[in-house]
């Protein structure tokens, strides 16, 4: 056993013992928890601490992946409540209340073995802080409620003495009708406001969806369109709770437009009535059979009631049961027998190929599939920028999966994949993931840039800003200035500004972006100060360094959006084929050899040592470079003198106007310069936007792969199995006729609707008519 020492006390340093790998068992009367088996190792962990970094040390300590698994530990001198940590809060606590007990053991367990260890040991306690005050409130699931309201409230109160005053007095059995079930997702960060994106309006409508039940109100469409959607709060008497969203025309996804977030009827506190939909319910169903494929509709009915609130009837939970089977099912067999045989494939098709699968420990589905093709990383790696953008590809018809992209741009500023990745969800995970992979494929084909040369362009949200930072140490990142502005423009509308004053200060922003000397990127923002005083607070946290080309220390060579990707990548994939990763992935191969085979014949009626749209712009800065004077400082230094005196340097490729460096073109200063000298201006122009990188970036095939329906993919065993299916027949259904059995003694007498006599009927009645 490991202590705390003084020193660490006195520093707020604990040390965990961390276990994973064991099991639980109950020991004594008294019903203490032992745990017994597995690995352990020894974690030190300070207040500051966030949650996340503890599971990437944990992850890299157990060799295992911990997204999906849960921490828990005891406090002192009780062995038998576990208490649950969830958040960064969760952790100070912890820390808190253990920095001066002897040890603190943590232990990692998986959301089955939670499950299990509930059943069989009762659910354990999460501790978190209410709104209102700085009390603790613990969120129970099932059999005790402990209140304890005491902010203050000393170590030996959780101890198991006698002389504990709390004991018996704060624990207290609650019956499971009184019980209000806990949502386990955190609503605030599903819908945040106006400005949000997603993928589709399917996607749209399952966050909606979450979002309404874990606020706990109903809610009805206004407008239900594929391109738009309406939404109002359905509480009786009115409630001002609106939202809209539409399709974006900039990228193709789901953009809320419009949100008012208070509710006048005194909903969305997460106590009022829940709306679930058809496809969430199969979409939770099909999580929890992933986990457990032997649960019948009658413990999915309680499962639902207990972890998100809601009580379906035993035959929605049967139906939704059935197409949740399937699904899985195809996605299983799919995991199981098509990914693994499409990388084989493809690697022997396409020698230098690059194919990684990640399976979900213990199991094999694939969470994670990486591809990249030999000749998209030849053609970067012999011919491109060393410049890369970062984007996720918006799929229409799927939310089971997302789709990374790693892009560069050819020496036509031609957009030109390098690597595509599947995974569960988009995070700080799956794009350090992504990114590892990314360069371990480009050392692998030697490029010579994949550490500090290296500019990435990314959307610039926190998680992607981090994993790039972590795995490319030494690389810039430049944030796409679209997404600043567009956010910029929606803070801009809450104010109480004028349009005209909104569009001056969304000027500014672009003048700043574009800014080339740090006295323009300060007058600019002067200039948004003197309409608001707070806009500039809020410029300056969006962290200019990484978008003004004033104080950006990389190389975006012109570019600084990324909506030259998803107009590139646009209608790809076919919306029937997103729901297999085999046929996604081979739709974007089929798509890029024909870019490859297409661009390679156009450039062959190409003249000139430029690509077109690089010869586009040297002639325009050759058009801007008349009546400018040349005065010669040096052997290589030139001043050269319009409405401004600039400085260009020969040996250095540099202008003090910075658009040479920036673009990697000759500015007008420079042309100036070189028809002063009588020297060819192509001679300064970088290899990069040459007629020669062209063609070795397309120099390279992608060669077919057999079509699946060829391939026999029954062996494998899948988990679950397979659902159902009665085969039509052919034609006509056969009519069928009901057999009597002639040994069977028929209990009906029949009678005579005239005479009421048996034996006969109206047609053969003898009896007289009356």
């Amino acid at each position: 056993l490991i202590s705390n020492s003084g020193s660490m006390v006195d520093a707020g340093i604990v040390v965990a013992i961390c276990q994973y790998g064991g099991e639980f068992t109950t020991s004594g009367p008294d019903g203490n928890l032992i745990y017994n088996g597995g690995k352990a190792h020894v974690v030190a962990i300070t207040r500051d601490l966030s949650l996340e970094s503890f599971k990437n040390e944990l992850s890299k300590v157990f060799h295992v992946d911990v997204a999906d698994m849960s921490l828990k530990y005891f406090l002192p001198n009780n062995n038998r409540t576990l208490i649950t940590i969830s958040c960064d809060l969760h952790l100070q606590r912890m820390v808190d209340f253990t920095s001066n007990a002897a040890q603190v053991h943590v232990f990692l367990i998986s959301r089955q073995e939670n499950r299990g260890f509930q059943m069989e040991f009762g659910n354990d306690i999460t501790f978190t802080t209410t709104a209102g005050s700085a009390s603790f409130t613990p969120e129970i699931l099932d059999q005790q409620n402990l209140a304890l309201d005491d902010d203050n409230i000393p170590m030996e109160a959780f101890s198991d003495g006698a002389d504990n005053p709390y004991v018996g007095s704060e624990i207290m059995e609650v019956s499971p009708q009184e019980l209000n079930p806990t949502v386990l997702w955190d609503d605030n960060d599903i819908i945040k406001g106006v400005g949000q994106e997603f993928d589709n309006v399917k996607d749209f409508h399952a966050q909606l969806c979450k979002y309404a039940m874990g606020k706990g109100f109903a809610y009805r469409f206004i407008k239900n369109e594929t391109t738009r959607v309406s939404a109002k709060c359905d509480a009786e008497g009115g409630c001002t709770w609106r939202l809209h969203a539409s399709e974006s025309s900039r990228n193709k996804k789901f953009v809320i437009k419009k949100m008012t977030v208070e509710h006048t009827c005194g909903g969305g506190g997460g106590k009022g009535p829940h709306r679930g939909t058809r496809q969430w319910l199969i979409t939770t169903i099909k999580e929890m059979l992933d986990d457990n494929p032997l649960l019948k509709p009658k413990d999915l009915v309680k499962e639902l009631y207990e972890e998100y609130g809601v009580t379906p009837s035993y035959g929605q939970v049967w139906r939704g049961k059935e197409v949740a089977e399937k699904e899985l099912y195809h996605a299983m067999r799919e995991a199981h027998n098509h990914l693994p045989w499409y990388c084989q494939r493809l690697e022997e098709t396409n020698p230098g190929s690059i194919t990684v699968l990640s399976p979900l420990l213990g199991t094999t589905k694939f969470r994670r599939f990486f591809v990249a093709f030999h000749a998209c990383l030849h053609g970067f790696v012999n011919g491109c920028r060393p410049l890369i953008f970062l984007d996720k590809v918006p799929l229409k018809a799927t939310n089971e999966y997302k789709l990374l992209v790693a892009a560069a741009v050819d020496a036509d500023d031609v957009v030109f994949p390098v690597a595509f990745n599947v995974v569960e969800d988009e995070n700080h995970d799956t794009w350090v993931w992504f990114l590892t992979q990314l360069k371990l494929a480009l050392q692998t084909h030697n490029y010579p840039y994949y550490h500090a040369a290296m500019t990435f362009l990314s959307s610039g949200h926190k998680d992607l800003d981090a994993a790039v930072s972590l795995v490319f140490e030494g690389s810039q990142h430049a944030f796409c200035f679209h997404h600043i502005r567009e956010e910029f423009k929606g803070e801009l509308r809450k104010g109480p500004w004028s349009q005209e004053l909104r569009e001056r200060m969304v000027e500014d922003l672009t003048r700043a972006a574009q800014a080339c000397s740090i006295e323009d990127l300060s007058s600019s923002i002067e200039s948004i100060r003197s309409i608001s005083s707070d806009a500039p607070g809020w410029v300056i946290a969006r962290k200019p360094e990484h978008w003004s080309d004033s104080i950006f220390r990389g190389c975006r060579y012109g570019h600084s959006s990324l909506n030259i990707i998803a107009d590139a990548l646009d209608n790809w994939i076919p919306a029937k084929k997103e729901s297999s990763m085999v046929l996604m992935i081979d739709s974007l191969r089929i798509k890029i050899k024909e870019a490859i085979e297409s661009r390679r014949e156009a450039c062959r009626a190409w003249a000139g040592p430029l690509t077109p749209t690089a010869e586009d712009k040297v002639q325009a800065e050759v058009l801007n470079a008349c009546n400018m004077d040349v005065v010669r400082s040096s052997e290589t230094v030139f001043e050269v003198r319009g409405d401004a005196v600039l400085v260009v340097d020969l040996a250095s490729l540099e202008c003090t106007c910075r658009r040479w460096q920036l673009s990697g073109l000759p500015c007008r200063h420079a042309v100036a310069v070189f028809n002063r000298l009588g020297q060819c201006l192509y001679d300064y122009c970088s290899k990069c936007f040459g007629i020669e990188s062209y063609q070795m970036i397309y120099s390279g095939t992608i060669h077919a792969v057999p079509e699946l329906d060829t391939v026999d993919f029954s062996a494998g065993i899948p988990r679950l199995p397979p659902p159902k299916q009665q085969r039509a027949s052919s034609g006509r259904p056969r009519r069928r006729r009901r057999r009597s059995n002639p040994n069977k003694i028929s209990t009906i007498i029949r009678l005579c609707s005239r005479c009421k006599q048996a034996g006969h009927n109206k047609a053969t009645c003898e009896a007289p008519q009356l």
